[in-house]
Order: C-alpha cells, then sequence, then structure tokens
C-alpha cells in the first residue's frame, strides 16, 4: 500500500511539472520596470527549502533537502539514496511611482535537481534554474504642446521579455567526515527581447520600431568548501564558502531600427555583433556563511554574499544599456542573509504537525546596478514549512517571501511583493542491494 501511495505522488509530481511547463509559455518569468538593464532581474539561487530560510546555504547541511547553494553540500546526504527537488513560484507586485499605481502577478519554474552517491563520501548532482528573468510592458504619451502641436499625439511603448538559464553539473567529497569540497560546471543560456515603439497618431509621419534581440551563452564553475565542528552535544558549527569565476559572454547581439508607413518599411539600423566583440561578461562571485545546528531539531545561519559588476561592460553594450530619462549604472551587489528552522518532534507518532519543519528567514540585497546613482536595494522576511509525505524524505515545502524592493524617493518605483514558493522533495533508496530473493 505504501509503495502505491508513493507511486502516485511521484506521477502527480511530474504531472504538475507538464501542466507548469505547458502553462508557462507564453509569460513572464519576472516582471519589474528595473528588468530593463543588463540581464534583468538577477534570481536568487536556492530551492523552496533555501527561499523559506531567507536565501540561506552556504554553511547549511541537511541530509532531507538538496542544498545547490554550495557545491560542497551534495555530499550532505544518506549514502544509498536518490534525490531531486522541483519548485515552483509564484509573485503578486504592487508598483508605486509618485501618485501611480499599478500590479501585476508573474508564475515560474523555478528548478530541477537531482542528485546520487558516487563512492562512499562522494555525490553528484544535476540541475537546471534561472539565472536571470526580464519582464517589463510601460507606456507614455508626449505632451509637450509645442511638439504635439506640429506632429499630433505620439505614444511611447516600451517591453521586454525573455530569461537566462544555467544548468549546471557537479560532485563533491568529504574527508575526515569534517571537510566538504565541491564543484560545479555551469552553463548559461537564454534570450533577452527589448522593443520599443514610437507611434504618431498623423498618418503623414512615420512611426518608428527599434530593440535588441541578445542571445547569451557562457561557461563557468563554482567551488566551494563546508567544515563542520562538534561543539558538544548534539551541537555542531559549520562554516562555509564559495567563488564562482566570471566569464566572457558568448553569443550574439542583433540591434534594429525600422520606420514603418503604410505598407512601407524601411531598414534605419540593422547590426549583428558576436557578444565577444562587445566584451561583456557575467561578474565572479564570492559567498561567506556559518550555521550551527542542534542535531536534527533545528538549524540557524547567516550569510554574505558579494558580486562586483562594474567592469562587465554592461553600461556601454547595445542592448544591455539602457538610453532614455533614467540612467542605470553597473554596482557592486551584496546581500546579507539570515535563517532559521526548526522541528519540533520529527519522530512523533501522534501529532502530525510536529513532525513538520518550520522556517523563518531575513535578507537584504543591494541589486548589481545603480538608477541615477541610487541604490536599488530590496529587503524582506520569509516564513515556510516542509510537509513531510509518507515515509523517507519526502515532502511538499511551502514558503512565503514578504519584501520591498526600492522607495519612491528621487522619484524611483517601489516595489512591495508577495511571493509564493512550493518545493517537491523527492527521496527514495536506489542502490541498496539485496539480500533475499
Amino acid at each position: 500500500m505504501i509503495r502505491k501511495i508513493e507511486r502516485i505522488f511521484l506521477l502527480a509530481v511530474f504531472l504538475v511539472i507538464g501542466v507548469c511547463v505547458h502553462a508557462q509559455d507564453g509569460t513572464y518569468g519576472a516582471y519589474s520596470p528595473y528588468s530593463i538593464y543588463g540581464l534583468g532581474d538577477l534570481s536568487k539561487e536556492g530551492t523552496a527549502y533555501n527561499k523559506s530560510m531567507g536565501g540561506v546555504g552556504i554553511a547549511n547541511r541537511n541530509n532531507r533537502f538538496i542544498n545547490i547553494q554550495n557545491p560542497a553540500a551534495v555530499t550532505a546526504r544518506d549514502s544509498l539514496a536518490f534525490m531531486a527537488d522541483f519548485g515552483l513560484v509564484q509573485s503578486n507586485t504592487v508598483y508605486r511611482q509618485g501618485d501611480k499605481k499599478s500590479a501585476h502577478n508573474t508564475f515560474n519554474i523555478y528548478d530541477f535537481v537531482m542528485t546520487f552517491p558516487i563512492y562512499r563520501s562522494s555525490a553528484f548532482k544535476v540541475g537546471i534554474t534561472p539565472y536571470s528573468d526580464m519582464g517589463y510592458d510601460f507606456s507614455s504619451v508626449e505632451t509637450n504642446p509645442e511638439i504635439i502641436g506640429n506632429t499630433g499625439n505620439i505614444t511611447y511603448d516600451s517591453n521586454g521579455s525573455g530569461s537566462v538559464y544555467q544548468a549546471f553539473f557537479g560532485a563533491g567529497v568529504t574527508f575526515w567526515k569534517r571537510l566538504s569540497v565541491g564543484a560545479d560546471m555551469i552553463y548559461y543560456f537564454g534570450n533577452l527581447d527589448k522593443i520599443t515603439n514610437m507611434d504618431y497618431s498623423d498618418a503623414s509621419y512615420r512611426s518608428l520600431n527599434s530593440g535588441s534581440e541578445l542571445t547569451v551563452r557562457g561557461l563557468t564553475g563554482k567551488f566551494g568548501f563546508q567544515y563542520e565542528q562538534k561543539l558538544g552535544g548534539n551541537v555542531s558549527m559549520v562554516i562555509g564558502a564559495t567563488y564562482k569565476l566570471g566569464t566572457n559572454m558568448k553569443g550574439y547581439s542583433t540591434n534594429y531600427r525600422y520606420a514603418n508607413q503604410s505598407s512601407v518599411t524601411d531598414t534605419l539600423k540593422y547590426n549583428v555583433d558576436t557578444l565577444a566583440k562587445t566584451g561583456v561578461r557575467f561578474a565572479d562571485e564570492i559567498g561567506v556563511g556559518i550555521a550551527f545546528k542542534g542535531g536534527d531539531k533545528w538549524s540557524a545561519e547567516f550569510d554574505y554574499l558579494r558580486s562586483d559588476w562594474r567592469g562587465t561592460g554592461l553600461d556601454k553594450a547595445a542592448g544591455f544599456a539602457v538610453s532614455g530619462q533614467s540612467v542605470f549604472t553597473s554596482a557592486v551587489s551584496q546581500s546579507f542573509r539570515a535563517g532559521f528552522e526548526i522541528v519540533p518532534n520529527r519522530n512523533d507518532v501522534r501529532y502530525y504537525m510536529k513532525t513538520c519543519s518550520y522556517r523563518v528567514g531575513f535578507y537584504y540585497d543591494q541589486a548589481y546596478y545603480k538608477m541615477d546613482g541610487n541604490n536599488v536595494n530590496s529587503m524582506g522576511i520569509t516564513l515556510g514549512m516542509t510537509l513531510p509525505v509518507f515515509k523517507l524524505y519526502n515532502g511538499i515545502s511551502i514558503g512565503v517571501d514578504l519584501g520591498q524592493r526600492a522607495s519612491t524617493r528621487n522619484n524611483m518605483i517601489r516595489e512591495r511583493y508577495a511571493t509564493f514558493n512550493i518545493g517537491f522533495n523527492i527521496h527514495d533508496i536506489w542502490f541498496r542491494k539485496v539480500q533475499y530473493q
């Protein structure tokens, strides 16, 4: 009976994956006016488990969940187990600039990861997750009477969409039951499209259509280590660090401008350049973390990440840079994250809710760009829990992120959001030898 229920659970997971892939087609992975710059909104790495703890994971070692934050964490696992994780995210955002308000919601598949043991204390993982998302659509009308008095009404419209994904595979190994090291190879790929239209109500004027199509590729590596030290009783401390290499972007940048009148279209500009020629780069990233664990009952962690985008060339490269009233410039991104998890009684046979994992977290992020010289900061709190499903470590992780990006000062756009995450944690013993026939 148990095996039948497990099969139903796994079948339900894969049905959800299929439905979500179909539902996502043609939708925005993210929606924000700030995603107009560079590569768009950089995704916060991690599964639903990490996200519900403020995004921590550099020093996290938990054999019940896959932790993709640190390559060394892949060895925190049962030596005979196969593990997989599939995650979804849905975000609801309210935007405000001055006395103007609007709202939007998005839905996205977030990650799909699998991991299994290699030999003794070593393990392997493979997966895919978004690296960045772009989504915006806004318009304005020319109000200068000196202009529209001669040309008639002019409407400006800008929209953009697309995502860059990172596919990765890596491995880790543990020495002396304390020191774990690991490495990931990461492949970036995706497409970003930006379009700007200028339309005249007077048909005697030619409307302008311009934009860029970016095909982004890249290959890099990420390295990490974790060291666990017993402090007494069942309490231990884990320190961890990661470093992701910066790398040149590959691919193509197509930039165009057309003039349209009636059925006649004139090409004013059409250039196709390789991104290698533009010199744009993915920035490197360094992260450090410290965690304390009370056996299998509680854990607390604090992480810090830093990435310098100032020399990546995004400020000047066509298709990445932004021209208009607001000026975007690359900056140093930083992130401070803290999270806490507790399980009242994992082995309770009477009260199911005592066997659940409960989490809370906090984060403060500084974006990789500035708008008109102002930092674009985000802060928020996260809440979440994991509902165990049947035996082993199968479960459903759910979480919510309540936060705010930027403010209404200096003519900026404030975003207040509620983001919901759900992750399916799949665990099974695949590598146990049969003892009896």
